[in-house]
């Protein structure tokens, strides 16, 4: 095997793999799409670069398309989410050019970007833009020949309608977020438990009893919420949106602003996708020992630069925490270096939640290479009916069945005549 890749250790191969087989035992959709993909070969030598989190789902998402005919190239969206084990059987078992490390610095992490963006992609497939981003801004060239992209997350749905408005998204992109599959169960239930499962293996500390700060009250904050109410945490939510602030209110939780909640926190967690939701003025009010943490996508949702100026030392304690000293005598501890606590300290989501979110990205793909041409430039969602096909497929994979509207039902419902 000629060397195209770049990971950790390609003697990791075999762990990885017995990962990603024990991965795909919970991903009954995306089993049933590699399937039919496998007979059917819709991405027949259509070259895909994926900007994703290297974990044992996406291994699996990356057997789907390559099985499906694609070419694809597979590289790290984060720094510190990928799984070393699963990106070594990607390249030794599937023949996949993997470029990620656990771990990577930020110079590397844009160098596996450039060599995402030198495979000459057709399509591309984001968590978080920053292939799309590259491709505007460093490779246009690749434009003329691409069929579009995918779009995984909240905060590259956000980056991709900015790109839009401003007038620069020059190929279509499908919002795979927006799905009702992807969205209502991976950001609720997936970040849910796998943000909790992040900080108590960072810091082991019980969550009962404590006073918990959740940043934000989309569907991913939401789901945190929900969990650490579970679990026995005073919650507190803080919003921008009056009407998820009222949502939050009336769900039973308190709502103040960052600044009112940081002097009660035990725990501040941020999953919003925006800057500086954690800043100097929250700083300022933390209790000592408050853990800080973030579950969105980039690190910049904690103001980290503010916080090293108001600190006299940083210190270690345990793996995933930095500890800083501030020149008050208070410590506040942030957990993995604020990028996502979910996967630089657990393992992301589970893949149960997964299933449902690769199985829109796998037939994203295959729709954008069905409608090349036909799509206008700029950001669309996935047709009502495939994720309708998503969650019937789930439902059959669970066992569940639902009730069928009748012909008289379905008359009714189309037509106004018959009173009350």
């Amino acid at each position: 095997m000629s060397k195209n890749y770049d990971i950790k250790d390609l003697n990791l191969a075999e762990q990885g793999r017995k990962r990603m087989d024990w991965a795909e035992k919970e991903m009954p959709v995306l089993r049933l799409i590699r399937e039919r993909f496998e007979a059917e070969r819709p991405l027949e030598g259509i070259r895909v670069s994926a900007c994703l989190h290297v974990t044992s789902e996406t291994g699996n998402l990356m057997r789907t398309l390559a099985i499906g005919g694609a070419e694809v190239v597979l590289v790290a969206s984060n720094p510190l989410s990928t799984q070393d084990d699963v990106a070594a059987a990607l390249v030794a078992y599937e023949e996949i050019p993997v470029f990620a490390i656990k771990g990577e610095s930020n110079d590397v992490y844009y160098q596996h970007i450039k060599a995402g963006l030198d495979h000459n992609p057709q399509i591309t497939m984001d968590d978080g833009a920053d292939l799309v981003h590259g491709v505007l801004k460093e490779r246009p060239d690749l434009i003329a020949g691409m069929y579009g992209s995918t779009e995984e997350t909240t905060t590259g749905v956000i980056r991709l309608r900015a790109m839009a408005k401003d007038g620069v998204l020059t190929f279509p992109v499908i919002a795979v977020n927006d799905s009702d599959t992807k969205h209502l169960f991976d950001n609720r239930y997936g970040t849910g438990q796998s943000t909790l499962d992040g900080i108590i293996r960072a810091t082991n500390i019980l969550l009962a009893g404590k006073t918990f700060v959740v940043g934000g009250y989309g569907y991913c904050s939401r789901g945190i919420a929900e969990r650490a109410r579970g679990l026995g945490a005073n919650v507190i939510v803080t919003e921008i949106d009056p009407v998820k602030a009222l949502e939050a209110t009336m769900d039973g939780y308190r709502v103040m602003t960052m600044e009112q909640a940081a002097a009660y926190a035990d725990f501040i967690v941020t999953a919003t996708g925006n800057k500086h939701v954690i800043d100097q003025r929250a700083y300022a009010t933390m209790k000592d020992g408050c853990v800080i943490c973030n579950s969105g996508h980039f690190n910049v949702e904690i103001d980290i630069p503010a916080l090293e100026a108001m600190s006299l030392e940083k210190r270690q304690p345990r793996t995933f925490i930095d500890q800083y000293w501030l020149k008050d005598g208070r410590k506040i501890n942030l957990l993995g270096e604020g990028r996502l606590i979910n996967l630089a300290s657990a393992e992301g989501h589970p893949s149960a939640v997964m299933d449902m979110s690769f199985a829109n990205q796998a037939l994203a793909s295959e729709f954008l290479v069905r409608n090349h041409g036909k799509l206008s430039n700029g950001v669309h969602s996935l047709p009502k009916d495939l994720d309708v096909e998503i969650a019937a497929l789930k439902l059959k994979a669970m066992g569940i069945d639902i009730d069928v509207l009748t012909a008289e039902q379905v008359e009714y419902l189309n037509s106004w005549q018959e009173g009350t």
